[in-house]
C-alpha cells in the first residue's frame, strides 16, 4: 500500500506545487480533486491514483443530474491508458428512500458505468451519506447499498472509495466492511471520526451535524487504525491510502503531516 493525498483542501494551489510538496514530505499519490471549470496540468512527478469529482450524480433536477454526468464522462476520458480510476459518489434524492434510490440507480448508472468499462476505466463510489438530517444525496453510505449497486453493475468496472470514517459514525463496522466487500475496493480514504460523547448523549443520532461527529485527521479520533490496514493486507488491497483532510481544527500541512506520521509505520511495518 502506498500514502496519498486527496488535493481538493489545497484549493486553487498549482497541483505542480502541491505535488512537489507532497514527494518532499512522505507522500507517493495524488487523488486529483478535478471540479467543472478547473484544468489541472496532471503532468506531475507524482502518481495520480485517481481523478476525483464529488457531485449527486443521482439530482432530481435534470440539469444539474445532466451536468455532473458530462463533467464525469470527461473525467472518465482524462483517465484513459495511465490513471484508470475515477471516484464519485453515487447521488440521491434526499425525498426519496434508499430502496427508491436505488432504483434509480439501476436506471442512471448503468450506461456511466458502460461508458467507463468500454473505456478501461473504473469507477470508485465513496460511501459519505452527504447527510445533515433528515435527508442526502449520496446513497451508498452502507452494505445493503452497496450490495443493491453491485447487482445493478456486476462487472468489474463499479467498485469503492471506502470511507471508514463514515462506516465509524454509522454503527458499521469497517473491518468487516473491508472483510466483505474487499473485492469491490478500489481506493481508500484515510480519515477519522471522533465522536462527542456528551453532544451525542444529549442530542442523538437524530441531530447530526450538533457537535457530536467530527472528521479528523487520522489518529485524532476512534477509527482503529492497525486493525483496517490489517484487514486491507488481508483481502489483497495494495493500492493507496488517500488522506482527506477535514480536520478544521490543524492547519493544511500540518494536518497533512500528522497523518503521515500516523499512517505511515502501519504501512511500512
Amino acid at each position: 500500500m502506498r500514502l496519498g493525498l486527496l488535493t481538493a483542501a489545497f484549493r486553487d494551489r498549482p497541483l505542480e506545487d502541491v505535488a512537489r510538496w507532497a514527494a518532499a514530505n512522505g507522500f507517493e499519490a495524488l487523488e486529483v480533486y478535478w471540479p467543472p471549470g478547473a484544468e489541472p496540468d496532471l503532468d506531475v512527478p507524482l502518481e495520480i491514483s485517481a481523478l476525483a469529482y464529488y457531485p449527486n450524480n443521482l439530482d432530481p433536477d435534470d440539469g444539474a443530474r445532466e451536468a455532473a454526468h458530462a463533467h464525469l464522462r470527461r473525467l472518465i476520458d482524462a483517465a484513459v491508458g495511465g490513471i484508470g480510476l475515477v471516484c464519485t459518489f453515487a447521488g440521491a434524492d434526499p425525498a426519496l428512500t434508499l430502496d427508491e434510490n436505488l432504483d434509480r440507480f439501476r436506471e442512471v448508472w448503468p450506461p456511466l458505468v458502460a461508458y467507463a468499462d468500454e473505456r478501461g476505466v473504473r469507477i470508485a463510489i465513496e460511501n459519505c451519506p452527504m447527510v445533515r438530517w433528515p435527508g442526502g444525496t449520496n446513497l451508498a453510505y452502507c452494505p445493503a447499498a452497496w450490495d443493491g449497486m453491485f447487482e445493478a453493475c456486476p462487472g468489474p468496472t463499479l467498485g469503492l472509495n471506502l470511507d471508514p470514517s463514515h462506516l465509524h459514525w454509522l454503527g458499521i463496522d469497517p473491518e468487516r466492511a473491508v472483510r466483505d466487500f474487499g473485492n469491490r475496493i478500489f481506493h481508500v480514504h484515510a480519515k477519522d471520526t471522533e465522536i462527542v460523547r456528551d453532544e451525542l448523549y444529549r442530542r442523538s443520532i437524530l441531530s447530526l451535524g450538533a457537535g457530536w461527529e467530527h472528521g479528523r485527521i487520522p489518529g485524532r479520533g476512534e477509527i482503529n487504525w492497525g486493525g483496517f490496514v490489517g484487514a486491507l493486507r488481508e483481502v489483497g488491497y495494495d493500492g493507496v491510502l488517500s488522506v482527506e483532510h477535514e480536520d478544521h481544527d490543524m492547519g493544511l500541512e500540518e494536518g497533512f503531516e500528522a497523518a503521515r506520521d500516523a499512517l505511515r509505520p502501519l504501512l511500512d511495518g
